[in-house]
């Protein structure tokens, strides 16, 4: 089964763009640049030409990646999901009950992460642990070090 990537169509459109990005202009920049690295000589003691291949090999896995988010999209229209519970697009207040921290996390889709900004991808363990809650209760997220333990204590929607 093909899992779906759920993104806002803002979202979509960024990885759209990227993706025309590396390839009208990164990936013919790399081609010069062989092209340029291929005329020095023997290829065999060519480190130029070697390493401007491997930037055209992660160049096009990237690309790959991204056009492979696109296909699986999921476009989520955050206005029609619930209010009262953390789900897709919404701004979650919490705090780490073993320390008493707070954090503000905003769960978002394929396209739309910053994760210094506190925008987490609503596909990570993070956010899957917190999908469902209301608030009040206590999520628990899975981590290699255990269990972590956060009270849920406030949903917004700012979009």
């Amino acid at each position: 089964m093909v899992e779906s990537v759920p993104m806002t169509r803002d979202g979509y459109n960024r990885i759209k763009e990227e993706i025309h990005r590396l390839e009208h202009v990164e990936m013919p920049l790399v081609t010069d640049k062989i092209a340029e690295a291929r005329e020095e000589g023997d290829l065999k003691e060519n480190a130029e030409y070697h390493a401007q291949r491997e930037n055209q090999g992660m160049l096009m896995a990237k690309i790959n990646e991204l056009k492979d988010k696109i296909a699986r999209a999921s476009i989520i229209d955050v206005s029609k999901l619930p209010k009262d519970e953390v789900v897709f697009g919404c701004t979650v207040t919490v705090e780490d009950v073993a320390y008493g921290d707070e954090e503000k996390f905003t769960l978002v889709g394929a396209g739309d992460e910053d994760y210094d900004a506190g925008k987490i991808l609503v596909t990570s363990p993070f956010g899957q642990g917190l999908i469902g809650k209301k608030v009040g209760e206590t999520a628990e997220v899975e981590v290699p070090a255990g269990k972590l333990k956060f009270k849920i204590l406030k949903i917004d929607f700012d979009l």
